[in-house]
């Protein structure tokens, strides 16, 4: 696929003293710059993952989206082109802000916008985390994933399967429909769900280490509702993972333990079993509108539905891989 991994994102608020903190202290990103209107963030040896900038809205400002060789992006200014959709190259501003050597600008039929970028910079200096962590799951597999509310995913998917090029993993149409994409190994680095609203839901970042994520879990439940969703685990990608309110409203899920796949052999299926194997509660929610999760939930339990036996575990392979 020329899209090869989810490369950074950006978010508008005028909350950056309180992002400061998120970002930094609870996620364990690096505050790589504090000046002018915005913030940026670090995760690995790129020099930019995550901008806040301080504009009013509190949601996302921008998709970046790697691709695998510079050609590329002509490719894909004549698919956009053709396809009807408005595509411009970025100036050489632009590309200094998003610390990349080219890119070009678009949107998606919702109004998102989206940036396909050629060969981000990477640092002189070591990424060093705003906490002890081991470190986050990015290199080939990107920056994680994110998920957009959109009022209706079906529509959406011509432009990011036939022009962007995007393999749907898997979807699911109950309680709401959800749509899942990968563009690598990660089970998804996109997803839609069709809530009939418009907006940013939440970005994932994975942990190396389980008690970093841990960690940051506590960190998080010592701020005034700073748990979205409770510690739980996934059934499509198998993460174990809990979701922080950010500043701005949304969610950040914090994971680890993610599913890897083989993009050339995987098949896209409909899921019908829920989301979560376990846990997942939707504080953010009142009651009567998460039974349906919960009631999910239960019915896993009940059928005996449980993720692949220890044997598949990824830091068992990853401790067999160092052995």
């Amino acid at each position: 696929m020329p899209i090869k991994s989810l490369g950074y994102l950006g978010v508008r608020s005028d909350r950056v003293d309180d992002w400061k903190y998120f970002a930094n202290k609870v996620l364990a990103m690096e505050l790589a710059d504090y000046g002018g209107r915005q913030l940026s963030f670090r995760m690995d040896d790129l020099v930019q993952r995550l901008v806040v900038s301080d504009e009013p809205g509190e949601t996302l400002a921008f998709i970046g989206w790697e691709v695998s060789q510079k050609s590329d992006l002509q490719y894909f200014a004549t698919k956009l082109d053709n396809a009807g959709h408005k595509v411009r190259q970025g100036d050489r501003d632009l590309a200094d802000r998003r610390f990349v050597e080219d890119l070009l600008v678009c949107s998606d039929p919702a109004g998102n916008r989206i940036e396909l970028v050629w060969n981000p910079q990477k640092a002189e200096e070591p990424f060093t985390p705003g906490r002890p962590i081991d470190g986050f799951k990015t290199g080939p597999l990107g920056m994680g994933h994110a998920v957009l509310h959109v009022p209706d995913a079906e529509s959406l998917l011509p432009f990011y399967c036939d022009i962007l090029g995007f393999a749907v993993s898997d979807y699911g149409l109950k309680p709401v429909p959800l749509y899942f994409f990968h563009v690598n190994g990660r089970h998804h680095s996109f997803a839609l769900v069709g809530s009939g609203k418009s907006g940013f839901h939440h970005f994932m970042v994975e942990y190396e280490n389980l008690d970093d994520m841990g960690q940051g879990y506590d960190l998080a439940s010592q701020q005034k509702d700073g748990i979205a969703y409770s510690l739980g685990r996934h059934t499509n990608d198998h993460i174990t993972s809990f979701y922080a309110n950010t500043p701005s409203g949304f969610f950040v899920e914090n994971g680890w333990g993610g599913r890897l796949i083989d993009p050339t052999t995987w098949e896209p299926h409909e899921t019908t079993v829920g989301p979560s194997f376990w846990g997942h509660d939707r504080l953010y929610l009142p009651e009567e509108e998460r039974k349906a999760f919960v009631d999910m939930r239960l019915k896993a339990a009940a059928d005996g539905l449980r993720a692949p036996p220890i044997v598949d575990c990824p830091w068992l392979y990853e401790l067999r891989r160092r052995g």
